[in-house]
């Protein structure tokens, strides 16, 4: 018999390739948020580079278990977000776990993490948060469109 967490991941799995199958089975491929890695030290390594590429940063906080955060992380490798991802922003995707990973990165630029995710920040090539998610805007990705990651891209990409 399989376990919640099995038939959970099952069921978004196939609600995923249902509803949106050409954005999403890339990021069902692998896992978005890497489970062991130092976000922190993957921080500023972004800023490192995107302050030698005249970039920002944008943070991306989620969790592997998230449809949402899936559908987001498609949008973002889907053209024309693809692009603009490409050529204005380091993209760093921090691991939340279940809600009990850099919470304490979250809360330093501003992102609560209570109001879902996924949840986006979008930092100068300094370091800065330039923007932080306030009310769980892209918490229900698989209810909104591709356009809505362009023009969050084009927004702010400075």
């Amino acid at each position: 018999m399989k376990n919640q967490s099995s038939i959970i991941r099952a069921v978004t799995t196939a609600v995923l390739a249902i509803g949106l199958p050409g954005v999403v089975l890339r990021a069902q491929e692998r896992a978005i948020y890497p489970e062991k890695a130092d976000a922190r030290a993957s921080i500023k390594q972004a800023i490192g580079r995107a302050a030698h590429a005249h970039k920002r940063v944008i943070l991306d906080f989620g969790g592997n278990w998230c449809g949402d955060c899936k559908v987001l992380d498609g949008y973002f490798h889907k053209e024309p977000s693809a692009s603009l991802l490409k050529h204005n922003y380091i993209l760093v995707d921090v691991n939340i776990g279940n809600f009990d990973m850099n919470k304490d990165i979250a809360r330093q630029y501003g992102v609560p993490l209570e109001k879902g995710v996924p949840a986006l920040a979008v930092l100068d090539s300094h370091g800065h948060a330039i923007y932080s998610q306030k009310n769980g805007e892209f918490e229900s990705m698989r209810a909104m469109d591709a356009n809505s990651v362009t023009d969050f891209l084009k927004r702010w990409k400075g």
